[in-house]
């Protein structure tokens, strides 16, 4: 599966994302990018997008995009904190 990570998300975390083939925003060229345009151009190219933005659901029309939304909800947006979701979003992902 190919997963997009977000922005706010510690980009150390792809590498806790075995299993499949994640890209970051910045590393897609994708950084400055408004939320609506990020989605509309990740859902051509990607399976899932991974987030922190807990807005995001409120901020854009979520089910007119063909593209999986997974928000995690940490203590924090440290990756140790991230780290903790890891084995619920691997089992979200399929």
């Amino acid at each position: 599966m190919r997963v997009l990570l977000d922005e706010c998300v510690d980009r150390r975390l792809a590498g806790d994302i075995r299993g499949h083939d994640v890209v970051t925003v910045p590393d897609a060229g994708w950084a400055a990018l408004k939320n609506g345009e990020l989605l509309a151009y990740a859902q051509q190219q990607f399976d899932a997008c991974v987030t922190v933005d807990r807005n995001l659901p409120f901020q854009q029309q979520l089910s007119n995009f063909s593209i999986a939304i997974v928000v995690l909800r940490a203590r924090s947006n440290r990756v140790r904190d991230l780290r903790s979701l890891v084995p619920q979003l691997l089992a979200a992902l399929p």
